[in-house]
């Protein structure tokens, strides 16, 4: 986990907006490991919630789905049923692609709620 940028004289804030978030991302070629917001797309769904660029990209929510396996489906012969979790996944240190992987896993949750994005913000 990186510390905060520019000695604290940063904010930490969080948004959440629908996809599609109409973002370009970018890995920060002056502290390798940092995904940064590189370009916001005019009227989007990152413009109407405010999310600028040269945020840097801190955490997001991510799904993933599991099969779930209570003991006596398995006893039964069973396979399961799927599981669809939600997470706030730390994106310090994580490939780009990945980072996007994440933000677009939300597409997953069942019950189509917005993305949230953890950003940090100079002031």
């Amino acid at each position: 986990l990186f510390p905060r940028l520019k000695g604290g004289k940063s904010r930490i804030i969080a948004i959440q907006a629908p996809l599609p978030l109409g973002l370009i991302l970018g890995q920060e070629v002056s502290i390798p490991g940092l995904t940064s917001i590189d370009e916001v797309a005019p009227d989007g769904n990152g413009e109407i919630a405010q999310i600028k660029q040269g945020d840097i990209v801190r955490a997001v929510t991510a799904c993933q789905t599991t099969m779930e396996t209570p003991t006596w489906q398995l006893l039964a012969g069973g396979i399961g049923q799927p599981k669809t979790k939600r997470f706030v996944y730390s994106v310090d240190n994580r490939p780009l692609e990945e980072v996007m992987d994440a933000i677009g896993s939300n597409r997953m949750d069942v019950q189509g709620r917005d993305v949230w994005l953890v950003l940090e913000r100079m002031d």
